[in-house]
């Protein structure tokens, strides 16, 4: 197969932003696609603030930005991603959104040897490959944020996925400079099937009055050399998104340490999703907030 040169990104927000940051850096031109003109120009400017940063802490040059920049282009269309030779869907962490974009993406894209990938928290990958009429270039590609930051990236293939999509991908992640592992097509993969029940735990210590916020973070920072403690690294996730990945894990195993604490429901329906919009289990002024 001809080298990946041409990425489709579906979805700019945290993630996608993130995933088309990257691979632009990384040379490859980048088509990236929001659901509306309103969305396509915040994803653009939360691309573009980003570069800024990048410049002004020395990551990278006025004219790498520029550079980088330049390969992106923007669509609020998804059959502008014909095209396109790979390309990776990170829209909300929603059965239902996916499957819709995966559906629409399987007809737009023309190549008949375009991967489609999902970044996926913890949707097992089969429920959305089936509902494509090409389940084997179908393929779990589950970024972690910040996506330039963070170095990992898990691949899970289905029972259906071709391994020279599994090939890829893996091939991909190595484009973009990330280490990749194969994590199994079961919810919560590898990463999030041990993370989760911890970062529960937590909310639940909160939740019981055992313990402060900070004294649980500073714990598992100064006691065990965490980088983040599980409530800030809460934060940082997005409460609703930890809900969301929490939901689909207890619904395919049902095991009580996968269910969302009622803490966690009530901060989510209270709009307190953390970082990204100030407030969680802490407090965050604009300047230090995303996008």
């Amino acid at each position: 197969m001809e080298p990946i040169t041409r990425l489709g990104v579906v979805g700019c927000g945290l993630m996608g932003s993130g995933i088309a940051e990257v691979a632009a850096r990384h040379g490859l031109g980048v088509r990236v696609a929001e659901a509306t003109p309103d969305a396509v120009a915040a994803g653009r400017r939360r691309i573009t603030a980003s570069f800024d940063r990048g410049v002004r802490r020395g990551k990278l040059t006025e004219e790498q930005r520029d550079q980088a920049l330049a390969r992106l282009s923007f669509t609020h269309d998804l059959s502008e991603m014909a095209d396109r030779q790979f390309v990776v869907e990170a829209v909300a962490e929603n059965r239902d959104i996916k499957t819709d974009v995966l559906r629409a993406l399987d007809k737009a894209v023309e190549d008949s040897e375009a991967v489609l990938a999902t970044n996926t928290s913890s949707i097992p990958i089969v429920d959305l490959a089936i509902a494509t009429e090409r389940p084997g270039r179908v393929v779990g590609m589950h970024f972690f944020n910040p996506v330039p930051v963070q170095r990992l990236v898990e691949v899970i293939p289905a029972l259906i996925t071709s391994p020279a999509t599994v090939q890829r991908t893996r091939e991909f992640a190595e484009l973009l400079g990330k280490q990749a592992i194969q994590a199994p097509d079961r919810s919560g993969f590898v990463v999030n099937a041990l993370l989760v029940p911890y970062l529960l735990s937590a909310v639940r210590m909160v939740e019981s009055g055992a313990a402060r916020p900070d004294d649980i973070d500073q714990g598992m920072e100064l006691g065990c050399a965490h980088p983040m403690g599980p409530l800030r690294l809460l934060d940082l996730i997005g409460l609703d998104t930890a809900q969301a990945v929490a939901e689909s894990m207890y619904e395919e195993f049902k095991e009580p340490l996968y269910a969302p604490p009622a803490l966690l429901r009530r901060m989510v329906a209270a709009g307190h999703l953390g970082r990204k919009n100030g407030r969680g289990f802490y407090t965050y002024d604009a300047s230090t907030t995303r996008g």
